[in-house]
């Protein structure tokens, strides 16, 4: 059952339904991937340990899947994670400041990866992690989406070999398009296959907005977001961006608008800003509703997927919720 409080003048709290156990939990430094593949069997990807772990589909045990290390087949340096239905997975990672993609089994056996040219561009600051175009990493058991702008579109499509397949989507326009770097940071964002067909683009510096995308890459529409809810952070929302020295140069750091973004199997997407609320929006780009998610307390997440029974899966926290829209 869907357990949510209303909140007078706020959003609707979606309280946590289930979590892994803390005895399993306590094994993790910093759980920032949490998915469960059609097998039943959860994964975790532990950004700080640099491990992908299994935890059985009670939740009673976990295993080490992947490990630290520089070669192949060990991660990294990790920034991003996605599993796809068929329970193999991708990790994304940057050895030598190199970025990196490799792809897995369900069993932790790598089959297949490729290295990006060039060297790391970091863009985005999230909880002091610094990312970059391997942190919109996206998988679909056949293909790998990353938001790559510096390249001029926003999401380019690999095969799992590393081969470009296509790129699409047209920079937003800034204001600062005078200023290369700035004018790729504020095009950033996180390319969402949708499981009804198409894809989502959401950016996720600067102004909030998000893109639908058909299954060929042409603009379906365009919405802006707003709510009450967010109002006075978007009002904050900086202007200008302080630069930092890095092997290329000197570059813009900006924190998130948007902390993570996800699908649900009947098209609905999924936002959660850096204040702590999630938005719900229909397939058509229809604002469904705001909620607050709380587990121990609040919890502001970092990263959403969704299981083969609707559940949403978070991290930080582990937590499992029902978020099934109500009648």
């Amino acid at each position: 059952m869907l357990s949510l409080v209303a909140a007078a003048m706020g959003p609707e709290v979606v309280r946590s339904i289930d979590a892994i156990p803390a005895h399993v939990a306590g094994r993790f430094r910093d759980p920032a991937g949490f998915e469960r593949s059609a097998s039943g069997q959860y994964f975790v990807f532990d950004r700080r340990n640099q491990i992908v772990y299994g935890v059985d589909a009670r939740g009673e045990s976990a295993w080490e899947i992947v490990h630290i290390g520089n070669e192949p087949g060990r991660i990294l340096n990790p920034f991003a994670f996605a599993v796809a239905p068929d329970g193999s997975f991708a990790v994304a990672d940057a050895p030598n400041n190199q970025e990196r993609i490799q792809i897995f089994t369900p069993a932790g056996f790598r089959t297949g990866g490729f290295t990006l040219p060039g060297k790391a561009r970091a863009r985005v600051v999230l909880d002091g992690l610094v990312l970059n175009s391997i942190g919109s990493l996206q998988y679909t058991g056949t293909s790998i989406f990353l938001s790559q702008p510096d390249t001029g579109s926003l999401v380019t499509e690999y095969s799992v070999s590393g081969v470009v397949i296509r790129s699409f989507g047209e920079l937003r326009r800034t204001g600062h398009e005078d200023d290369r770097a700035v004018h790729a940071a504020l095009n950033i964002g996180l390319p969402l296959v949708n499981p009804r067909g198409g894809f989502f683009f959401v950016f996720q510096t600067g102004e909030p907005i998000f893109r639908r995308y058909d299954a060929g890459g042409r603009l379906v529409f365009e919405r802006r977001i707003q709510g009450r809810e967010i109002d006075d952070f978007v009002s904050r929302l900086p202007s200008l961006w302080p630069k930092r020295d890095s092997a290329t140069g000197e570059i813009p750091f900006l924190a998130p608008t948007i902390r993570t973004a996800a699908v649900d199997a009947s098209g609905r997407l999924w936002t959660s800003f850096a204040e702590p609320t999630t938005y719900e929006f229909d397939a058509d780009g229809d604002k469904i509703r705001a909620v607050q998610f709380r587990g121990a307390g609040p919890v502001s997440p970092n990263h959403m997927s969704f299981d083969d029974k609707g559940r949403m899966l978070v991290t930080p926290g582990l937590f499992v919720f029902d978020v099934q829209t109500r009648p």
